[in-house]
């Protein structure tokens, strides 16, 4: 999946709004984290059955959402009294995925059921917050577009002033107002933030925090769910802590394991799940001793213990048969020691595999992303030599690594 085929699908509907009336096409939940793990956990409820339908309690219900909704978020069991909170958390971006086409949802007595449309974008969106970043952008451009209103948010990214943003939100609640059921600026300006701030991070711009324009250039954090309310973080720090304290070391160690553990495991399932499908769940490095063993190992090949930002790209995962795992790539089982030479091996052979996914040699889903591989050469190496080779130069790569390990 790219940008074009992206692009391809968004242009296959007229999200114009004045035709819709849809006030809700994106709301206050579809932040590219809550958007990507709804995907997700669609993607694992439905497993791989495009024509199984669901419901929004179906999603918030599974045991997949629980087990991992409640600690990455901070949300209470969905079990437990938070109805109306789920129905948020998950009912807005299933809402967004179902406006965008992605999803279709028919009316009936229990309130909307929902089948899958596009399947690729949908697992696109699942797989990393990145693609979803990626996606929300497109998708949030191309709606603008269609509504005759886009022009206002290019003046505002070319002035970034106070009239210039003062404008543009008097614009858009009053565009929303007279086009869609929703009445009231207070609502409107809720839904612009979430319009506005993904594509002022895309442009790397100025976009609105609490309402004002911002005095910083927005970034991807800042247009997360997951951001600490400073009242939770006072009612729950201990008295002989300060909140700065309790907030810095306790409250971000625990949310960045809960969340790193998340993305590692879904990126390992991911993988895993596209090796079965689309390789007969072979290894990727070639070995004849091991051609018919199955791959039932992800390996990283820069270890997450030394390399945790890199830990959840697919770019550093590889499919591996239990002998080229616990033999090869860490002797006598050793999982603390990674070989050199077959860490080596391994590169070379997930070169191969990432080429032959960019240029779609076997027809099966583009999962990976080339300036992503620069980025895990790059930090498992560390040089910044790999940024410097263009666009899908895939020999020059290969060129880079042999460098490194000889």
């Amino acid at each position: 999946m790219n940008n074009e085929m992206i692009k391809s699908f968004l242009d296959d509907h007229d999200y114009d709004i004045r035709k819709s009336h849809n006030g809700r096409w994106i709301d206050q939940k579809c932040t590219m984290d809550v958007l990507c793990v709804v995907a997700d956990c669609i993607m694992e409820y439905t497993n791989d059955k495009t024509d199984k339908s669901f419901t929004v309690n179906d999603i918030w219900h599974s045991e997949y959402t629980v087990e991992n909704v409640q600690e990455i978020f901070n949300k209470p069991n969905p079990d437990k009294k938070a109805s109306n909170e789920y129905d948020k958390y998950f009912g807005q971006p299933i809402k967004l995925l179902d406006s965008a086409g992605v999803i279709h949802g028919e009316k009936n007595k229990r309130g909307y059921t929902y089948s899958i449309v596009n399947k690729e974008i949908l697992e696109y969106i699942s797989f990393r917050e990145r693609n979803s970043f990626n996606f929300l952008c497109l998708y949030i451009e191309k709606v603008l577009k269609d509504s005759g209103i886009y022009e206002m948010f290019e003046h505002f990214f070319k002035m970034q002033n106070k009239n210039s943003f003062n404008e543009l939100k008097k614009g858009y609640c009053r565009f929303t107002i007279d086009n869609t059921p929703i009445n009231g600026t207070t609502e409107c300006g809720r839904i612009f933030t979430k319009v506005l701030n993904p594509l002022a991070c895309k442009y790397k711009k100025h976009g609105t925090v609490r309402g004002y324009l911002s005095k910083d250039i927005i970034t991807q954090d800042m247009i997360l769910y997951n951001q600490k309310n400073w009242r939770d973080i006072s009612s729950e720090k201990p008295k002989n802590m300060s909140r700065n304290e309790y907030e810095n070391k306790v409250l971000l160690k625990a949310d960045q394991d809960y969340m790193t553990t998340y993305r590692i495991n879904r990126a390992k399932r991911n993988l895993r799940r596209f090796n079965d499908k689309y390789h007969n769940g072979k290894t990727e490095v070639y070995d004849e001793r091991h051609i018919k063993d199955p791959a039932t190992q992800i390996h990283h090949i820069f270890p997450v213990s030394d390399y945790p930002t890199i830990a959840d790209c697919l770019e550093n995962l590889i499919a591996l048969t239990p002998t080229q795992h616990f033999i090869n790539a860490h002797p006598n089982n050793n999982t603390q020691y990674i070989d050199k030479s077959y860490q080596y091996i391994c590169l070379v052979s997930k070169t191969g595999t990432i080429r032959d996914n960019l240029l779609q040699k076997n027809k099966e889903p583009v999962i990976y992303d080339f300036s992503s591989f620069q980025m895990v050469l790059s930090t498992g190496l560390n040089t910044e030599d790999f940024f410097e080779i263009k666009e899908m130069d895939f020999e020059s790569i290969l060129n880079k690594i042999e460098e490194y390990y000889n």
